[in-house]
């Protein structure tokens, strides 16, 4: 069975973050969990992390098994389409753009809900967005990606100042 590019890459990209995840879940349970001064155990320290690792691993192993399945364990072909590695490329840089604009230039110097809906509409946006989608479907889409972006950040936000007591910058 021969392999795309991509589900090659997918298949390196899963196992590393199945990895990271696993190594997160594992660093959030040694930190302490505070038994001693009686501390809620929904507001241990390890708890988001923890919950997080297992997320990312999840998320990397399932991504992992998809790439297998499309054939990611197979040689490449020699004729390999180069402009699917290159919008591969041009989709992972992007990613990593949006995500340092976030943590980087947003967090922090606005407010977390709405750093949060910015980046989500952005990055939405930037992954759906289609030139030869006629003007309705754009509209459709925008519509799509805002409720998204807002309902994301309501939840993001109140989960972690109301459950897990986490102040958010």
């Amino acid at each position: 069975m021969e392999t795309r590019p991509l589900a090659r890459a997918d298949l390196i990209t899963g196992a590393v973050f199945a990895a990271l995840g696993i190594a997160v879940l594992v660093e959030s349970w040694n930190m302490p969990r505070l038994e001693e001064r009686s501390i809620n155990p929904w507001t241990v320290p390890g708890l988001v992390p923890g919950l997080l690792g297992v997320i990312i691993a999840v998320l990397g192993f399932i991504l992992a098994v998809r790439s297998v399945l499309a054939g990611g364990m197979g040689p490449v072909p020699a004729d390999a389409d180069p402009v699917e590695a290159r919008a591969g490329r041009y989709r992972f840089w992007l990613c990593l753009i949006l995500c340092l604009v976030y943590a980087v230039l947003l967090v922090g110097r606005l407010p977390f809900w709405l750093a949060t809906v910015l980046f989500v509409f952005a990055f939405i946006v930037a992954f759906e967005w289609r030139r030869d989608d006629p003007p309705r479907a754009r509209t459709v889409k925008l519509a799509i990606a805002g409720v998204i972006a807002v309902l994301c950040a309501v939840t993001i936000s109140y989960s972690f100042e109301y459950l897990f007591l986490v102040r958010l910058p």
